[in-house]
């Protein structure tokens, strides 16, 4: 499948938000994990494309997109962001689905805009506070990367395997090692925009206050080896957004549409076709 072709711009405050388009029908909104970017759903949007149009975006400072604009400080504005986009290429009901920080803008979405968001799918992702020991943790990983405008080696040792299952190294020792060289790529200014991003990520505002308003179909999936979001996170989020629907991803980390890619496909074309017409 050649996404290239299918890939557009969306121009906003000056900078420009790449995305993928393809497909028909019912319209998914698809969002990716930090340091990743929309590559991260080939599988999925292989799949789901069948069937529905994939609105594909990479994250501000990730793949193709601008850095972040200065405007831009939290989660719930690149939610208005991305409704400014959904707006601009007429879609006005879509679905949304996250992994990640693109669950956690998810969320923000489906509260912003209860009636064009039909169903939330969130897949490794928690949105409540970041936990104030890996919220230290990360942000002083942030800060050295800054520092240096590099991610160096030692560091990516570090990085890479909170993205996977144990066994990924072994079972699938090419996308561990495709990680690590796009890690080491970071360098210079682009890691700004990294900072920024993150930093909106681990200091994001507490959404589990407002989960009862979260009453549209909700699936939650939690890798059963993710090390970001352990899977009480999801148990968290099953407990407090009434009539959720929670599935555990066998053998999976954080990245489960690469490691499992044929089982998050199989759960996404259930869910979505129970709703979605």
């Amino acid at each position: 499948m050649d996404l290239d072709s299918h890939r557009k711009t969306f121009t906003l405050h000056d900078s420009s938000i790449s995305y993928i388009d393809i497909g028909e029908g019912p319209t998914i909104l698809l969002g990716h994990s930090f340091l990743w970017d929309s590559s991260m759903w080939w599988p999925q949007i292989a799949a789901l494309s069948e069937h529905y149009r994939c609105i594909v975006p990479d994250l501000w400072g990730h793949g193709l997109s601008s850095p972040v604009p200065e405007n831009t400080t939290n989660l719930k504005n690149i939610a208005e962001q991305y409704l400014q986009l959904m707006d601009s290429i007429g879609i006005d009901k879509f679905s949304v689905v996250g992994l990640s920080v693109g669950g956690m803008w998810g969320a923000e979405l489906a509260l912003l805009a209860p009636k064009r968001v039909k169903t939330l799918a969130m897949l490794g992702c928690f949105i409540g506070f970041e936990p104030e020991v890996s919220r230290a943790k990360y942000n002083q990983m942030l800060d050295t990367m800054t520092m240096l405008q590099q991610i160096p080696a030692e560091m990516v040792n570090q990085i890479a395997p909170l993205f996977f299952a144990s066994s990924c190294q072994t079972d699938n020792p090419e996308l561990y090692a495709a990680f690590e060289a796009h890690l080491l790529g970071y360098a210079g200014d682009s890691l700004d925009s990294i900072d920024k991003m993150g930093k909106m990520i681990f200091g994001r505002r507490d959404l589990m206050e407002e989960s009862d308003k979260l009453t549209l179909p909700v699936l939650i999936m939690n890798g059963t080896e993710d090390k970001p979001r352990p899977i009480i996170e999801g148990y968290l989020m099953h407990d407090a957004i009434d009539g959720s629907e929670f599935v555990h991803i066998p053998n999976a980390g954080h990245i489960s549409t690469l490691e499992q890619s044929q089982f998050i496909n199989q759960q996404l074309l259930s869910f979505l076709g129970k709703y979605l017409a």
